[in-house]
């Protein structure tokens, strides 16, 4: 039985593109929320205790005068309800492990959850650990962006103008090079087709919801054509 210590060896060079996306995201974060007044022990607390990616950089709004409870609510849902969708796909795996799944299960990111679906366990390594592993690192390096931002912000002083875009960014760093490292792509051409058809139906401001919905539900509809693909390029 591999050791923690082993496990996150293994994890670290998977977690690599990670921590350079994250020490620039959280770093984003870090200095967005310095510029609004707020200590660096405040964001360190939020970005360990929230850890929600783009629903911290939302949640910077819901500290101006005059933003509601249910209005913070109500968009903190509608930013991360994929996150249902990401765990209804990962039930039975992280049945299998002990009380580590709720830390797993709470460590759930967009770029967590690409790693743990595309990432193979090393040989020899326990798959709970190996898994906890990728999730605890991930959480170090958006941390760790957060105090260098804060700290930047605070010290130096520069407009945060415009570094929001850095998670919009992340994401098409990461969609490109999963694009690459396949030869079938079926999923990323339905998300693509479905998300263009929902922008122009519903509009930019609208059209997020929508797409996760119908993404699931062609996915799920084309399920046991796209697992045999799968197979097939995993057989290649």
């Amino acid at each position: 039985m591999s050791s923690y210590r082993e496990a996150i060896v293994k994890a670290f060079p998977y977690t690599v593109p990670v921590l350079t996306g994250y020490l620039f995201i959280g770093g984003a974060f870090g200095v967005m929320f310095a510029d609004m007044g707020y200590n660096i022990l405040w964001a360190i607390l939020m970005s360990t205790v929230v850890y929600a990616g783009s629903g911290q950089y939302l949640a910077v709004n819901f500290f101006v005068p005059g933003f509601s409870l249910v209005q913070a609510a109500f968009l903190t849902i509608m930013v991360n309800i994929r996150h249902v969708f990401y765990g209804l796909s990962l039930v039975e795996r992280y049945n299998r492990f002990d009380r580590k799944r709720w830390y797993m299960i709470f460590g759930m990111t967009d770029e967590t959850y690409s790693l743990i679906c595309t990432t193979k366990v090393p040989e020899g390594v326990d798959e709970g650990k190996f898994l906890f592993s990728i999730t605890l690192l991930d959480q170090l390096y958006w941390i760790i962006g957060t105090v260098i931002g804060s700290i930047l912000a605070t010290g130096i002083g520069f407009s945060s103008e415009g570094v929001e875009f850095a998670m919009t960014a992340l994401f098409i760093v990461m969609f490109i090079e999963l694009w690459y490292r396949r030869t079938n792509r079926p999923a990323e051409l339905i998300g693509l087709v479905v998300a263009f058809v929902c922008l122009l139906i519903f509009g930019a401001n609208n059209f997020v919801l929508p797409t996760m919905i119908l993404i699931i539900a062609v996915i799920m509809l084309c399920r046991d054509r796209l697992e045999k693909k799968m197979e097939v390029e995993d057989g290649a």
